[in-house]
C-alpha cells in the first residue's frame, strides 16, 4: 500500500494542501501532523474578535472531526516531528520521527510549518505578564489577563501590536504603543498611511511612542512592573504584549539540506530544491506572485491558501493556476484596512479621500502601473483595485484621487 503524503504542520496551509489533494482525486493516505493539541483553527481572529472575547474557541476550528474521517485525513495533534529522512530512490519510501518515538513513512512530503514568535533578550524579558500572540493558547492567556490589566504596553506597531492594542482599550485599559523604527507598520504600507493610523490610535487614547527601545523590563514580585526605554523613560505596566515580528520555521528544511534564504525557498508552484518535498505558508519564500521576481515572504491567510493548493497541484501534476494576486486585512476596532497586491517598489502612491475621515485609500504605482491598494474603511475602493490587478488592468494615477469619478469607471476606461 502507499505510504502517500506527510503534511507536516497542521495549519492553515497544511490543512488546504490535504483538503486540495482529495479535490484534485488523490487517492492516497494522507498524515496531517502538528505539535499542537488542537485541530487545525483561524488565527487572524486570535488578535481580534477572539482576544475581544466576542468569539469562543469553538468559532476558531476550521473542520469538524468528522470532515478529517471522512476525507481519510489522519489527523495527527500535539505530535512534534524532530527528524526526517527522504527516500533513497523511487522504491523506497521516506520516514518522519516525532518526539515521542513515532515513525512516519512517506512518499511525498509537504511541510507547512509557518514561523514562531520573535522573542525579546532583553533583561526581564521572562517576567509574567509578558505575552506573546502566536497561538490559540497564547491568545486565551492574553485575554483572561487583560481583563484586569489597567495598563499595558504593546512592544512592536505592526499589524499584531496595533489590534491588540485596540483590544486592550476595549478592557478599559491605559494603552502604550513602543515601535522601534521611525513609524508603525512601516514594512507594510507609506509614510501617509502609516501616520493615519499613529492619528488615529492616539485620537482614541493610545499613546504612540516611534523611534523607542526597549532595553528591559522591571520586575516586582517575580511580575512585570515598567517597560525600560533607551532613552530612560520608564512606562508603567501591569501587562506587556510583545508583537515584533515571526522567524520562519526553516528547521527540518535545514536538516533535509533544502534552500533557505530568510524562509524555505519555493519556485511558483511551492516545489522546494529537493523535487520530492513542496512546502507552503508562514515558512517559505517565494517569487513574487504577480511578476515572478526576486522572492517575498507574505504573511497571510490568501497567500498560505494559494501557495497549498499550488503544492497539492504540484504533487498530482494538475496544471498551474493563474497567478494569485495576494490580499490582507487588518481590523484594528472600528479601523479596517484592506490590502491587494504588493505595494515593493512603488515610486507613487496617490490618496484618495481625507484620511483624518477615516475613510481613504492609497493607489501604489510603479513606472505608471498599478501594483496594489491600502483602503481603509473603503471596501469599494479595495474590491475595484483587487480586480484591476486581477485583470491585469490598471488605474491612471493622474485621475485616481478624484473622489466625484468612481474607481470602477476609471477601471473601464483603462480596459
Amino acid at each position: 500500500m502507499s505510504a502517500g503524503t506527510l503534511v507536516v504542520g497542521a495549519s492553515q496551509a497544511g490543512l488546504q494542501l490535504a483538503v486540495s489533494l482529495r479535490e484534485l482525486g488523490y487517492t492516497a493516505p494522507i498524515t496531517l501532523i502538528g505539535e499542537e493539541p488542537h485541530a487545525p483553527y483561524q488565527r487572524p481572529p486570535l488578535s481580534k474578535d477572539f482576544l475581544a472575547g466576542t468569539a469562543g474557541p469553538e468559532t476558531l476550528a476550521f473542520r469538524t472531526p468528522a470532515f478529517y474521517r471522512e476525507a481519510g485525513i489522519d489527523l495527527v495533534c500535539g505530535e512534534q516531528v524532530t527528524d526526517v529522512t527522504l527516500a533513497s530512490d523511487a522504491s523506497a519510501t521516506g520516514i518522519a520521527g516525532t518526539a515521542s518515538g513515532r515513525e512516519l513513512p512517506f512518499e511525498r512530503l509537504a511541510l507547512t510549518v509557518g514561523a514562531s514568535a520573535r522573542r525579546l533578550t532583553v533583561p526581564g524579558a521572562d517576567l509574567a505578564g509578558i505575552c506573546y500572540l502566536r497561538g490559540v493558547d497564547d491568545a486565551t492567556v492574553l485575554r483572561a489577563q487583560l481583563t484586569g490589566a489597567a495598563r499595558v504596553v504593546v512592544v512592536g506597531g505592526g499589524f499584531i501590536g496595533l489590534e491588540a492594542a485596540a483590544v486592550a482599550r476595549s478592557f478599559g485599559a491605559s494603552v502604550t504603543v513602543v515601535e522601534a523604527t521611525d513609524r508603525l507598520i512601516g514594512r507594510a504600507v507609506a509614510p501617509v498611511v502609516s501616520e493615519f493610523y499613529r492619528r488615529a490610535h492616539e485620537r482614541r487614547g493610545t499613546a504612540v511612542l516611534t523611534c523607542a527601545t526597549v532595553t528591559a523590563f522591571r520586575e516586582v514580585e517575580g511580575r512585570v512592573a515598567a517597560v525600560l526605554l533607551s532613552d530612560g523613560t520608564e512606562l508603567p505596566a501591569d501587562l506587556v504584549v510583545v508583537g515584533v515580528g515571526v522567524i520562519p520555521r526553516t528547521e527540518l528544511a535545514e536538516k533535509l539540506g533544502l534552500e533557505c534564504d530568510g524562509g524555505i525557498v519555493v519556485d511558483a508552484r511551492a516545489r522546494t530544491s529537493e523535487p520530492t518535498v513542496v512546502a507552503a505558508g508562514d515558512c517559505t519564500v517565494l517569487p513574487h506572485p504577480l511578476t515572478g521576481e526576486g522572492r517575498v515572504r507574505l504573511e497571510s491567510v490568501n497567500s498560505a491558501v494559494s501557495q497549498a493548493t499550488a503544492a497539492a497541484a504540484a504533487i498530482v501534476g494538475a496544471p498551474d493556476r493563474a497567478p494569485n494576486v495576494p490580499w490582507f486585512w487588518s481590523n484594528q476596532g472600528d479601523l479596517r484596512l484592506q490590502i491587494a497586491g504588493l505595494s515593493t517598489g512603488y515610486d507613487e502612491f496617490v490618496v484618495r479621500g481625507e484620511p483624518d475621515s477615516e475613510k481613504f485609500a492609497v493607489l501604489y504605482y510603479r513606472a505608471g502601473r498599478l501594483l496594489a491598494v491600502d483602503a481603509v474603511n473603503s471596501p469599494p475602493d479595495y474590491m475595484v483595485v483587487r480586480k484591476a490587478l486581477t485583470q491585469g488592468a490598471t488605474i491612471p494615477a493622474d485621475r485616481a484621487a478624484d473622489e466625484a469619478t468612481p474607481l470602477k469607471q476609471l477601471l473601464m476606461a483603462a480596459a
